[in-house]
């Protein structure tokens, strides 16, 4: 994943940061508890591909 691409990627629900999890090819938005995937290395930034996380799922 680039890192220039992932200092602008912000989360499209609220806007905030997201952090990167390399081995899920994920990202995190620990505001909503979303993870958006990243498929060949293409960031899937759509609210309904993104899985809501676990309550006992760490961040």
């Amino acid at each position: 994943m680039d890192e220039k691409l992932l200092d602008i990627l912000v989360c499209p629900i609220c806007k905030g940061p997201l952090l990167y999890r390399k081995e899920e090819q994920e990202l995190i938005c620990k505001a909503d508890r979303l993870a958006y995937p990243i498929r060949d290395d293409i960031p899937v930034m759509l609210e309904e591909e993104a899985r809501t996380l676990d309550a006992d799922e760490e961040i």
